[in-house]
C-alpha cells in the first residue's frame, strides 16, 4: 500500500500494543517491583535477567547490553523488521486500522513484508487442516489412529495433509490473494520448470512460534511409493523459519514452561503431542536437527532461567547408541543452563509416543518424573564400559571419565563432577580431581591421545605438576563467622572452651580456617589452651603450611568484631550462628538428594531423607532461636 503512515495511527499502536504483551510471547516476564517487570534479555545471553520493561511507560531496558526502546523497537530489533513492517504487525494484531498520507512510503526491505509470509502460512495451515478429512487422507488419518491419537487430537495441534497433485496448494494461494513470489519465499512453494507445492502426499504439522503464528511445516512420509525417501521433511530456512532457533509445540508449551520452570525436550512431533495429551504440557522437541545452543537460549527465556530462580530442563533420549550420542551432545551445552538438567530414558528404548500407546498417559508422566541428572547419565554411559572389579577397569574408568569432566566449560562444575565420578568408580576423590586437572593440562588434542600405549623403550610423559589453587579472600564476608569464631578460640580458649564443644572441622568452609581449626583439635582443643601460655605459639608452630600459620598469627592479633566487653552471650550467638550455617548447607544437600530420590520406587530412602531433612530445619530453627535471644 503506498504512502506514508500516519503519525496518529503510529500512536495508536502504541497505545493499544502493551508492551508487556507483546514482550511476554518471547521473554518470560516476572515482576520486579515498582511498575516493572523482569526476565533474561533476548538480546545477549545473561546468567541474571537485567531486562526490565515497564508498561506505564511503554519502554524496556536491559542494564547489561542497553537495548532499550518502545514496542515498535522492540519488533524491528528481534524480529529483524522495519519500522513500516513493524507497525503494520503490531495493527494487524491489536486491530488498528492504519491511515496513511501521501507521499513516498521508506524503501522496505528486498523480498516480501513479513506480514505476508505469516499470512501465506496460516492460510496453507487451513487448507492442509481441511485436507486431512478428505478419502485421499485415509492413510494420514490411519496413521494416527494407530498411535491413539484421535481427530479431535489432530485438531487441537492443527495436523494437516498435503494433496499429491503437486500444485493443489499453489492454486488455493492464489485463490486466497497470494502471489507465487510470497509463497516461494515462505517456503511453502517451491520452482522448478513449473511452481509446485513444497509438501506433496505428508501428513503435516504446523510448525509455530511463541506467538503462535504458523512459521512452517513438518512433513512426515506416509505413502510406500513416495519418490522422496526421507521420512521427514521440513520448510526450509525462510525469513520466518530459522531451524536453529525453532521448537515445536512452544507456542503451547511456553505458559506452563514459565509457570512450572520445567521444559521437557523430546525427540519427535508425536513425542511432544503424547507429551501434552499425558499431561506433560511443557514438552517440546527441535525441527530435524540436534537441540543447540540456540534452542537453549529460546528455552532459558521462558523458563525465567538465573541464578535468583532455578528451574529444570528434561531430555528424554532413547538407550541405544543413538540415544547416548545425542546425551553427549546435550551435556556439551549443559553450561547454557543455569536450571539443571536431567535425563528421562525408558528402560526398554520406548520414547513418549510409544509409550502412552503401549503403557497409557500415566507411564509418560511417570517417565519425567524418574528422571536422573544429565551428568550422571553421561558419566554412567562412560564408567559402564569398563570392568570396575580390576584395578586397571577403574583406572582406564578415571581416565575417560577425567576427559570428560575437563570439558565443562563451567568451571564451577568441575569440582561436582569429579566428586561423582570417584564415587562411581569406587577410587578416591582425590584420584578423580588429580585425572581431570591432568586432562585440563593436556588440552582437547593431548586428550584424544592420552590412551594410545607408549611404544616400547619410551618412557612414560611425566605429568606437569598441578596448578595452585587459587584460594578465597580469607576476609570475605562469606567467612566472617568463621573467622571470628577462630578468633574468639585462639584468644579467649578458657572463655570459649565449652560453648565451642560441639564445633567441628565441617563448620569450617574456607580451606585455610578449616586447617586452623584441625590444628587446635590436633594441639587438644581450647581446654588445653586455657591452661597453657605458649598455646598460640605450638598452635603457630604445628601449622602444616604457611598460609595457615600467617592466618593463627593474624586472628591472634586482630581485634574480636565488638565494642563491648566480652561476654557468654555474644560468644554464644556467634556460635550458634556458624552452627545455623552449617544446618543450612546440610538442608541444601538433603534437598538435593530428595530431589533426584524418586518417591514412587525408593520410597523408604525418599521418607527418611525426608525425615531427616525435618529434623535439620527442627535443628536449624532451635539454633536460630538461642542465636537471637543471646544478642
Amino acid at each position: 500500500m503506498a504512502g506514508r503512515i500516519r503519525e496518529e495511527s503510529i500512536a495508536e499502536v502504541r497505545e493499544k500494543a502493551r508492551i508487556d504483551d507483546v514482550v511476554s510471547a518471547y521473554v518470560s516476564l516476572r515482576n520486579a517491583g515498582g511498575g516493572s517487570l523482569k526476565g533474561l534479555c533476548p538480546f545477549h545471553d545473561e546468567k541474571s535477567p537485567s531486562f526490565h520493561v515497564t508498561p506505564s511507560r511503554g519502554f524496556y531496558h536491559c542494564f547489561g547490553c542497553q537495548a532499550g526502546g518502545d514496542v515498535i523497537t522492540f519488533l524491528m530489533e528481534h524480529d529483524g523488521l522495519s519500522f513500516t513492517e513493524a507497525v503494520e504487525s503490531l495493527a494487524e494484531k491489536y486491530a488498528v486500522v492504519l491511515e496513511r498520507v501521501d507521499g513516498d512510503e521508506p524503501a522496505r526491505p528486498s523480498g516480501p513484508p513479513r506480514a505476508r509470509l505469516v499470512e501465506a502460512n496460516r492460510l496453507a495451515q487451513i487448507f492442509y487442516a481441511e485436507q486431512l478429512a478428505t478419502p485421499e487422507a485415509v492413510q494420514a488419518r490411519r496413521y494416527l489412529a494407530e498411535r491413539d491419537f484421535t481427530a479431535d487430537h489432530a485438531e487441537q495441534f492443527g495436523l494437516g495433509f498435503a494433496p499429491r497433485d503437486g500444485e493443489a496448494l499453489v492454486r488455493h494461494l492464489r485463490s486466497k490473494g497470494i502471489k507465487d513470489e510470497e509463497a516461494i519465499a515462505a517456503g511453502l512453494v517451491a520452482t522448478g520448470r513449473s511452481t509446485y507445492d513444497r509438501f506433496r502426499g505428508r501428513l503435516l504439522w504446523p510448525i509455530r512460534d511463541a506467538s503462535a503464528d504458523t512459521i512452517g511445516f513438518g512433513a512426515r512420509r506416509i505413502f510406500d511409493d513416495d519418490r522422496i525417501e526421507a521420512k521427514f521433511l521440513n520448510t526450509p530456512e525462510t525469513p520466518l523459519y530459522k531451524k536453529s532457533t525453532v521448537l515445536y509445540g512452544i507456542d503451547l508449551a511456553r505458559r506452563e514452561i514459565a509457570k512450572a520452570s520445567q521444559a521437557v525436550v523430546v525427540e519427535g512431533y508425536t513425542d511432544v503431542m503424547a507429551a501434552h495429551l499425558s499431561g506433560v504440557p511443557t514438552a517440546v522437541a527441535t525441527c530435524g536437527t540436534a537441540f543447540g545452543d540456540d534452542h537453549a537460549r529460546v528455552l532459558r527465556r521462558f523458563l525465567h532461567d538465573h541464578e535468583e530462580f532455578r528451574g529444570e530442563v528434561i531430555f528424554t533420549f532413547d538407550g541405544d547408541e543413538a540415544g547416548q550420542k545425542a546425551a553427549l551432545r546435550a551435556f556439551g551445552g549443559d553450561q547454557n543452563f543455569v536450571s539443571q538438567t536431567y535425563v528421562a530414558v525408558e528402560p526398554n528404548g520406548m520414547d513418549p509416543c510409544d509409550l502412552r500407546l503401549k503403557e497409557g498417559d500415566a507411564a509418560v508422566r511417570e517417565l519425567v518424573a524418574r528422571r536422573i541428572p544429565l551428568y550422571r547419565f553421561v558419566l554412567g554411559n562412560v564408567v559402564g564400559k569398563y570392568d570396575l572389579d580390576r584395578a586397571d577397569g577403574r583406572v582406564d574408568a578415571v581416565r575417560e571419565g577425567a576427559r570428560l569432566v575437563s570439558s565443562i566449560r563451567d568451571r564451577s562444575k568441575v569440582d561436582a563432577f569429579a566428586r561423582e565420578l570417584a564415587g562411581m568408580v569406587g577410587v578416591d576423590v582425590e584420584q578423580a580431581r588429580g585425572e581431570v586437572r591432568r586432562a585440563q593440562q593436556r588440552g582437547p588434542e593431548q586428550a584424544r591421545t592420552a590412551q594410545r600405549p607408549a611404544r616400547r623403550g619410551q618412557a612414560e610423559e611425566t605429568p606437569a605438576p598441578a596448578p595452585a589453587r587459587q584460594l578465597p579472600d580469607l576476609r570475605d564476608p562469606r567467612f566472617h563467622l568463621e573467622r571470628e569464631t577462630l578468633k574468639l578460640v585462639v584468644q579467649q580458649p578458657a572463655y570459649v572452651a565449652r560453648a565451642v564443644a560441639e564445633i567441628g572441622a565441617g563448620d569450617f568452609t574456607h580451606p585455610t580456617y578449616r586447617a586452623v581449626w584441625e590444628v587446635i583439635a590436633t594441639s587438644g582443643g581450647p581446654s588445653v589452651g586455657a591452661s597453657d601460655p605458649t598455646w598460640t605459639a605450638r598452635l603457630r608452630d604445628a601449622a602444616p603450611h604457611p598460609e595457615v600459620a600467617a592466618a593463627i598469627s593474624a586472628i591472634t592479633v586482630e581485634p574480636l568484631m565488638t565494642s563491648k566487653e566480652l561476654n557468654a552471650s555474644y560468644v554464644t550467638a556467634n556460635v550458634c550462628r556458624l552452627r545455623e550455617l552449617t544446618a543450612q548447607r546440610r538442608i541444601a544437600e538433603v534437598k538435593s538428594r530428595l530431589q533426584r530420590t524418586n518417591p514412587v520406587n525408593e520410597a523408604t530412602t525418599y521418607n527418611r531423607m525426608f525425615g531427616e531433612l525435618v529434623a535439620l530445619e527442627r535443628h536449624r530453627r532451635e539454633l536460630r532461636d538461642i542465636a537471637v535471644g543471646a544478642q
